[in-house]
């Protein structure tokens, strides 16, 4: 049953986020190519696709930190999610924000960490703690917009900060409430080592900055200063996407996102831009997240795909967790031995 439900959810997914680019694509794609329809505009195009890539590069290995190790294992040993199998289960958990509600990228991800060994309350436990370290730290980073945004009254947006260093001195406040909940689902979960979280927080501030810079690009692209639009554009970023994650209802927070967005580069930008740029920025995030999904569900096919001689070296076989690894050579039989003939009797000799 688990297994026709991995088979079926990937290509629902896929679907799903194929019908809801095609609607975006076809209402506000227009709008953006209009407005960067320019020679001029095609390295800053080239350079945000490149930088929302290397966010979601960086978005992978946050989480992947938090995927524990299986149980009895020995202390530092790494989870066995890992690799293109992590980029996978990450991408298509991504690709399920096309669809209404949250709970389809647990589903996902729960799904895909059984087929590797790994217990659904330990996967359910990692997606909630990167969920929450991801909001976290993406408040804390849309603080570079407040200046702009909130001129003389942006003080009270420290709170985030002041949580991310209680998390980073003290990783038990983070994974507590993820421990707690599973006790309350009767589930027993072992929290990630201090140091997993400590990475984890530091790659997710890392990937908001990286990703950030594509809407920088965008509005360097549309006419804004380079030097004064940086730090706004950064913070717009985390922010609106922080805001429309919690939209739970609407897919992927459309609307949500680019309303954050063109209000918070309202600054920035000249008259009438923002909003351009903020519909530039769900194509580039939508283009970014296709075709990296693509590419890496492609590999994971070939080289993740069911055990098949076909995907590997003569005498191999690829596993989801550990790649290639030797399969069984057949051998010749042998050809069968004669019996033997008929001895006298009190003949000594041992017979086989």
């Amino acid at each position: 049953m688990a297994e026709r439900l991995r088979r079926l959810l990937t290509p629902a997914i896929v679907l799903a986020a194929l019908v809801g680019v095609g609607l975006l694509l076809r209402h506000e794609g227009p709008v953006a190519a209009r407005a960067l329809a320019r020679a001029d505009a095609v390295p800053p195009l080239l350079a945000a696709l490149a930088a929302n890539v290397g966010g979601l590069v960086l978005a992978v290995h946050a989480w992947r930190v938090l995927v524990p190790a299986p149980p009895g294992s020995a202390p530092g040993t790494p989870g066995p999610v890992r690799g293109l199998l992590a980029a996978r289960i990450y991408f298509l958990g991504q690709l399920s924000k096309y669809l209404p509600g949250r709970v389809w990228g647990v589903v996902t991800h729960v799904t895909h960490g059984r087929a590797v060994g790994v217990p659904a309350a330990a996967m359910t436990s990692a997606y909630l703690l990167s969920l929450a370290l991801t909001v976290l730290t993406g408040a804390c980073v849309s603080l570079f917009a407040a200046p702009a945004v909130l001129p003389g009254q942006w003080f009270w947006l420290v709170l985030p900060v002041l949580g991310l260093l209680a998390c980073l001195a003290r990783p038990a406040l983070a994974t507590g409430p993820v421990v707690a909940l599973a006790r309350l689902a009767r589930r027993t979960v072992e929290p990630p080592p201090d140091a997993a979280v400590r990475r984890a927080i530091a790659l997710a501030v890392a990937a908001w900055l990286v990703s950030g810079l594509h809407l920088w690009f965008l509005a360097i692209a549309l006419g804004a200063p380079a030097a004064s639009s940086a730090g706004p554009a950064i913070g717009a970023f985390a922010l609106a996407t922080v805001v429309s994650s919690l939209a739970v209802v609407v897919p992927d927070g459309w609307g949500v996102r680019e309303l954050t967005i063109a209000a918070a580069l309202a600054a920035a930008l000249p008259d009438g831009t923002a909003g351009t740029a903020a519909v530039a920025s769900r194509v580039v995030c939508v283009v970014a997240e296709l075709g990296s999904s693509a590419v890496v569900l492609a590999l994971a096919r070939a080289r993740l795909g069911a055990p098949d001689t076909r995907t590997g070296a003569p005498g191999t076989r690829t596993d989801a967790d550990s790649g290639p690894i030797p399969t069984p050579t057949a051998t010749a039989t042998p050809a069968p031995v004669p019996a033997p003939a008929p001895t006298p009797i009190g003949d000594s000799r041992v017979h086989p």
